[in-house]
């Protein structure tokens, strides 16, 4: 089964990188996030990947045009200004079959094996995985004027958001269109109102890189061997 990876923006938000580099091609600890993605991927037994790039194309080509791996990586330019749910469109012709998509700055521990058979068992022409939202700053415990917990960046446990990691029948291309549109937008809501869109909850580990202090977060979780990605 072929997985997507959505890896083409500009990832203005964290321009201290990408200035230089396509955001998937950041490094977090020793090698690019792409790579993580990609390697957790491959775990599962998920070895022909199409990396649909953009922004700074060539930097993504060239970097698995040096590299050897244990897997099939096509990279794909589908355009600097195209947006995510264009970008798929326009490889429509690779994706006959059910795929596995993501986005090329997001780890989790999900259980991608767990993830397929819930979609095989929903019958949806989507399944996207729901993830609770990390808190964007340290949440406080406290009792009268004392502070009971500090814990640095929890994982919320109220409310869920778009994680990525979809299981994608090829039909779903179909409620795309031709017009420059995000993934995110009337593509998903189209799937929604034809009551074609599943979500697989997963309360574990989840985080996506936006900016160079999510950076710094990754890169201290693979410093102090608590990287769940990994293990």
């Amino acid at each position: 089964m072929k997985v997507v990876i959505l890896a083409g923006g500009k990832g203005t938000r964290i321009s201290e990188y990408t200035n230089i580099l396509p955001k998937p091609m950041i490094k977090v600890g020793s090698k690019p996030i792409l790579e993580h993605i990609i390697n957790y991927y491959i775990k599962f037994g998920f070895n022909d990947f199409i990396v649909a790039s953009g922004y700074k194309h060539n930097i993504i080509e060239n970097h698995f045009k040096k590299k050897n791996h244990y897997a099939n990586i096509k990279v794909i330019n589908t355009g600097v200004e195209t947006l995510t749910g264009s970008r798929l469109k326009k490889l429509a012709s690779l994706l006959k079959q059910r795929f596995m998509l993501t986005y090329g700055d997001g780890l989790s521990n999900v259980n991608l094996k767990k993830l397929l058979n819930f979609h095989l068992k929903n019958k949806k022409k989507i399944t996207l995985t729901a993830v609770h939202p990390p808190a964007r700053f340290g949440e406080l415990s406290i009792e009268g004027n004392s502070v009971t917990n500090f814990e640095e960046k929890p994982q919320l446990q109220r409310g869920w958001i778009n994680g990525g990691f979809f299981v994608v029948e090829p039909e779903f291309l179909e409620l795309i269109g031709n017009k420059n549109v995000m993934l995110e937008r009337s593509p998903l809501k189209k799937a929604v109102k034809k009551k074609s869109l599943a979500a697989y909850k997963h309360t574990g580990f989840w985080f996506a890189m936006d900016t160079l202090r999510d950076k710094k977060v990754l890169d201290n979780l693979i410093k102090t061997k608590k990287s769940p990605w990994i293990k």
